[in-house]
């Protein structure tokens, strides 16, 4: 750890004993044992056991959560099997030429490859040789219910084997989130919304069930214009459902062949009006030969202004509606081509194919 790292390190946990002095209250001319006899309440038993429950949920969850370390970030990961294999976010490794895991419990640092990614719904699987990880036990997040009470366990901010608790706020979110150097940006559908705080280095890790099973992957966090900042206690999983749709595939073949999610055969690029910078429409650049734009008549220079009633101002709005939408769907395509005049087309929706 280099001298500047340490000095970091004083200030957080100096900043930590500063908080725990505020919180003690102290004053009034009492001892510490009578103060603290006039001011502790019993535990009530059930009080007890929800804590005993917290305590059992980490000490079986817990090592099968991975530190990861890369030449260009750091994240969290979840151990899948006995063979090795970690999931974690694609966000978390895109680029990365050295992946490195260590386990929350401390240990030796393995080395690890990239298997395959899937950018669209931010999933990416690494696999390390050697070593003793517990693979997780994975839930069906569509069992999930509001107010479940959840865990959210990982590598925040560094602080590797780190543990919040919140619930499920909201289920069925669709979250977006921004391209960054070599990740090109997700839609997330059915995101599990919670209240356990998720910060930099979550991302990857696990949400976790009182019974102890992963039922998401923390990925992203909601951010507050009006504060520049995250929003406090609104956080965002990618479903476990989608993890055991996803991961066995790349595990397989490195690639995903059945994405589940709608496509309509068109690559884009979003418009924005140069005098107010205002985003409008999305651009059809290339339109895939048999696709179900191709077969509806959208050509390349057309511009999608809606599907399905929703606005398309950019690619990102198009990514949304899209991903609430499954192959084999007809979808309403307001487009608007070359010569200005707008028309409204029935595409019968493909599979988003397995590059992103």
């Amino acid at each position: 750890m280099d001298r500047n790292a340490k000095v970091r390190a004083c200030a957080v946990a100096v900043a930590g004993m500063l908080a725990l002095a505020g919180c003690s209250g102290g004053g009034g001319g009492e001892n510490a044992a009578t103060s603290s006899a006039k001011t502790s309440a019993p535990v009530s038993g059930s009080a007890t056991e929800l804590q005993q429950q917290y305590e059992q949920v980490v000490d079986a969850v817990l090592p099968s959560v991975v530190k990861i370390q890369t030449d260009q970030a750091e994240g969290s990961g979840v151990v899948y099997d006995g063979q090795g294999h970690i999931v974690t976010n694609a966000h978390v490794v895109a680029g990365a030429r050295k992946i490195q895991v260590t386990s929350s419990g401390g240990g030796a640092t393995l080395d690890a490859d990239l298997v395959g990614a899937f950018a669209a719904d931010d999933l990416a699987v690494i696999k390390v040789n050697g070593g003793n990880l517990k693979p997780a036990s994975w839930g069906d997040s569509g069992k999930a219910e509001v107010g479940q009470i959840v865990l959210a366990m990982g590598n925040p901010l560094g602080l590797a084997g780190s543990v919040t608790n919140g619930i499920v706020s909201a289920l069925h979110r669709t979250v977006s989130t921004k391209g960054e150097g070599d990740f090109q940006g997700s839609t997330i559908a059915d995101a599990i919304q919670t209240s356990a705080a998720i910060n930099p280095g979550n991302s990857g890790g696990a949400l976790v069930t009182l019974n102890g099973q992963v039922i998401g992957i923390p990925t992203a966090a909601a951010s507050d214009p009006s504060v520049g900042g995250q929003a406090a206690g609104i956080g965002f999983a990618t479903p476990s459902n989608t993890v055991k749709l996803i991961v066995p595939q790349l595990i397989e073949s490195g690639k995903v062949a059945n994405s589940g999610r709608a496509a309509l055969g068109v690559t884009v690029r979003t418009i924005v009006d140069p005098q107010s910078g205002r985003r409008t429409a999305v651009a059809v650049v290339d339109v895939q030969n048999g696709s179900g734009a191709a077969k509806a008549g959208i050509r390349p220079g057309d511009l999608i202004l809606s599907v399905n009633g929703t606005a398309t101002p950019d690619q990102t709005a198009l990514s949304s509606v899209l991903a609430n939408l499954k192959p084999g769907d007809t979808a309403k395509v307001e487009v608007q081509q070359q010569d200005g005049s707008k028309k409204t087309v029935d595409v019968t929706l493909g599979e988003l194919p397995g590059g992103g």
